[in-house]
């Protein structure tokens, strides 16, 4: 490849290629959601059609890779504020 068209390359690639960020295992792409209950929304409707989908398996083979749903839901899933949540539980509990 010529220094030209590596020059192009980068250009483009800069331009376009901006989803995933680099991360220490792999990529990270940000998502964007309004507040804890859009979350909440997102995650409950990948979970549903996780259950449709092995509902309508049959032995099929399904075109929803539904393990790789899962491990996104499970990314996706705001469990330090749970944790938060349960303090707080606690406290008001307390009083």
């Amino acid at each position: 490849m010529e220094a030209a068209e590596i020059e192009y390359l980068k250009k483009q690639s800069a331009q376009y290629l901006n989803i995933l960020k680099s991360a220490n295992k792999g990529y990270n792409a940000e998502i964007n959601v309004l507040n804890y209950s859009e979350l909440g929304c997102v995650i409950t409707n990948m979970l549903k059609m996780c259950v449709l989908a092995l509902e309508q398996d049959n032995g099929k083979k399904l075109s929803i890779d539904v393990g790789l749903v899962l491990e996104q839901a499970l990314q996706l899933f705001p469990a330090d504020e749970m944790e938060l949540l349960d303090i707080i539980n606690e406290m008001l509990v307390k009083e």
